[in-house]
């Protein structure tokens, strides 16, 4: 679920954001190592935090039909989950990394939801929609300077960029019809199997007399 997240945002950043450019994407974290490596322009998603959206949160089960009508299974309903990238751009000068920076943020800021034409894998079979936000305040419990902290590196102007995916619910597959003809009957006694009415009235009452005497009183 997470490395199609990843390969979503890598299609919309090279086929719309940085439409025409040879810049390339990467996901490692951005330590000093990782930055002296570095050779070319590049934009780097780190995935800094996952947890799951309470605010997406339902309950009750979600029923799936048949071509008949009839409730093939019953799902839980999908969880979302929250996929927190430190978006930055790392070029020779930082002029050249703002340009990168803007042209990112005028990318991703005009959906709302992941589009479905980058979306694919068990995501797309959802049919869900993925919100996504971009450069919000962050929480109250996580602060960016934290996170560059932990990384080893020194604070660099970066964008957040936040993806909720929704992930499959549990499926349970429901119980096929009831068979026509079957009664309930007490505890210690066969089920009483009710067959179509032949012959005439005379013939059919001492049946039903016989199915009486059977009966638990």
């Amino acid at each position: 679920m997470i490395h199609e997240v990843d390969e979503a945002l890598r299609t919309l950043i090279r086929d719309e954001a940085l439409r025409g450019t040879d810049i390339e994407v990467a996901f490692e974290a951005p330590t000093k190592d990782w930055a002296a490596r570095r050779n070319a322009p590049t934009v780097n998603l780190y995935l800094y935090d996952i947890r799951e959206d309470l605010r997406r949160k339902s309950r009750g089960m979600v029923n799936e039909y048949n071509t008949d009508g009839t409730v093939a299974a019953r799902h839980l309903p999908p969880r979302y989950v929250k996929l927190s990238y430190l978006l930055t751009a790392w070029t020779q000068r930082p002029e050249d990394e703002h340009r990168l920076l803007s042209l990112l943020l005028l990318g991703f800021i005009k959906y709302e939801a992941m589009p479905k034409h980058v979306m694919g894998g068990s995501i797309a079979e959802l049919g869900m929609p993925v919100p996504m936000t971009v450069a919000l305040p962050p929480p109250e419990d996580r602060a960016f300077a934290d996170v560059w902290t932990a990384l080893g590196g020194e604070l660099k102007p970066s964008l957040d960029l936040v993806v909720s995916t929704p992930v499959t619910g549990v499926r349970f597959p429901a119980a096929g019809p009831a068979k026509a003809g079957v009664s309930l009957h007490a505890d210690g006694d066969e089920p009483v199997h009710h067959s179509p009415v032949v012959g005439t009235e005379e013939e059919e009452e001492p049946r039903v007399a016989m199915r009486r005497e059977r009966r638990v009183p």
